[in-house]
Formats: structure tokens, C-alpha cells, sequence
């Protein structure tokens, strides 16, 4: 422990403050950060994403060219496709913004004497520095080992979304995991009912393809599907349950006893996804500007954050 301008400042290690020339400007870092695209540079996050991007498109393969196009019934076709195709959109809308926001990252080097002085701290309070990141940590952050900064509300680092998931993201990335299960369930309905058809029909014009190439493509899908909808089932129960409790993951597998004031379960679900219950709740594309993103774009293309 130090002293420090009236206060005390706590670290882990003891870890120097920056020098006078690295001062750390808040109001400039927090104008040049909603310049900038939130990016995670992580080789494993980067193969997960594009993993979960293939099979997504994978599955909308097998759904509309061997099982919905070569179908007899127009409208089953028409109204499974549309549908099928819908839920895809959202739930790889959901991964896109759960990786490219950022989820809540403190900005890196803010803890200099100047900073500190613009808290208005009370006398003997105690403030806790991150000694990785040089960072000033609120309550409830957590370092992120992999985004090398320090997380408000961090629940975990998830490499399918190559991000963390905190306190910005975490309502895309519970709409991600709620259309992945959805369209998992969906395929897995409708390879049931393809099965049916092709055996009731002795495999006769039951797909373009060979029947050993459409066994093998829907035995894929069939365990794809099986796969997704569990993780995802159980990741979304998960995250509903940490949003009503207030409590993140991290938190609840360090047994951390709370030392904020816990909300109420809806008003956890209302902090977390935004104002009143509506459909923009389950709308991924909420709060999306597209004129910014031209403007950054205009300035010479998008930055990364990390």
C-alpha cells in the first residue's frame, strides 16, 4: 500500500505510477475510443469466429439446398427457408456486435496523480490499481489475460465471439446464444422430418444430391445441431440467470460476496438489455449507426481498439 495525494492506492504488486509525459488524458481517450472499432487481436479467437461464421453457413447450405428446395411442398419450402434464414441473420448479427463492441474496457494508463485528483476521493479511501494494465479498477472489473485490459462487469472471455463478454456486450451476446439455439433446434426438426420423407419415399427425388451424399451432409447437421443447441441452451439459462442474480460468472465461481447492492431480477434484465420490455430487446441491430461507421470509414478506415 502507498499513499498518495490523501488517499490510499492498493495494488496487488507494487507497480510504478506512469511518468508526468505518459499523463493520461480521460476525456481525450474516451473521444478517440467511440472513434475507434473494438477489435480483439487473438489468433485462437480469430479461427473460433470464423469456425462458428462456417458452420452457421454450413447449415443454411444442407437447410435450403437439400432439404427446403428440393421439396414438393411450396410453402413448406417458403415459410421453413424464410424463417430458418431469418433466425441465421440475427444470430450471426448478435456475433458480429458481441465481437466488435467493446465490452466495457477501462481505459489502459489512467492511473496517474492527475486522474486521482479528479476523483475527489475522500482522505483514507482506497482505490485499487491494476498492475498489469496501469489502470484504475472499479468495482466488479476483472483483468482480461487475452484483452489485456481490465473489464467492467466481466462475465468471461469467450473465443467464439473472439471478445470478452461485460457489461456493454453482454445483451448481444445472450441474443447470439438464444438464435444459435433456436436455429439449431429448427435444423434438427427439420432433418427429422427429412429423414421421414426420404425413407417413406425410398430415397426417390428426396434431394438433388445422391442419397449417400444427403445422409452424409444431414448426419453432420443432425450432430452440428445437437451440439450447438446444447452449449447454447445452457450458455443463455446461464447468462439469464446471472443477469436476474446480478451477479457474473467470474463472481459466482470465486464466490465473491457482493459488496454493491444487488438489483431486483427484472430490473437486471431491464439494466442489461434496456429500458421497458419490447421487441428491441431481441433486435440486434438496436442502437446501430451506420452514419458513424461511414464517418470512421471517411477518416480513414477503422482502427483497432486493442
Amino acid at each position: 500500500t502507498m499513499q498518495s495525494s490523501g488517499h490510499r492506492f492498493r495494488d496487488v504488486e507494487h507497480h510504478p505510477l506512469l511518468a508526468d509525459n505518459d499523463a493520461f488524458d480521460s476525456s481525450s481517450s474516451e473521444a478517440d475510443m467511440a472513434e475507434r472499432v473494438w477489435f480483439i487481436r487473438d489468433g485462437c479467437g480469430m479461427v473460433c469466429a470464423i469456425m462458428t461464421w462456417l458452420l452457421v453457413v454450413y447449415a443454411d447450405f444442407v437447410v435450403t439446398f437439400v432439404m427446403l428446395l428440393p421439396s414438393k411442398d411450396f410453402w413448406y419450402s417458403l415459410i421453413n427457408g424464410v424463417l430458418f434464414n431469418c433466425l441465421a441473420v440475427l444470430a450471426l448479427s448478435s456475433h458480429l456486435r458481441t465481437m466488435l463492441t467493446d465490452p466495457g474496457a477501462v481505459p489502459k494508463g489512467n492511473a496517474t496523480k492527475e486522474y486521482m485528483d479528479n476523483l475527489q476521493l475522500k482522505p483514507g479511501e482506497v482505490i485499487y490499481k491494476c498492475p498489469k494494465c496501469c489502470s484504475i479498477k472499479p468495482e466488479r472489473a476483472h483483468h482480461c489475460s487475452i484483452c489485456k485490459r481490465c473489464i467492467r462487469k466481466m462475465d468471461h472471455h469467450c473465443p467464439w465471439v473472439n471478445n470478452c463478454v461485460g457489461e456493454k456486450n453482454q445483451r448481444f451476446f445472450v441474443l447470439f446464444t438464444m438464435y444459435i439455439a433456436l436455429i439449431s433446434a429448427h435444423a434438427l426438426v427439420l432433418c427429422g422430418f427429412q429423414f421421414f420423407s426420404c425413407v417413406r419415399g425410398q430415397w426417390t427425388e428426396c434431394s438433388d444430391f445422391s442419397p449417400p451424399v444427403t445422409v452424409i451432409l444431414m448426419i453432420f447437421l443432425c450432430l452440428e445441431g445437437f451440439l450447438f443447441l446444447t452449449f447454447t441452451a445452457v450458455m443463455f439459462g446461464t447468462q439469464i440467470h446471472s443477469i436476474c442474480n446480478d451477479e457474473t460468472e467470474i463472481e459466482r465461481l470465486k464466490s465473491e460476496k457482493p459488496t454493491w447492492e444487488r438489483r431486483l431480477r427484472w430490473e437486471g434484465m431491464k439494466s442489461v438489455f434496456g429500458g421497458q420490455p419490447s421487441l428491441l430487446w431481441i433486435n440486434p441491430f438496436a442502437g446501430f449507426r451506420i452514419r458513424q461507421l461511414l464517418l470512421r470509414g471517411k477518416k480513414g478506415g477503422p482502427e483497432f481498439s486493442v
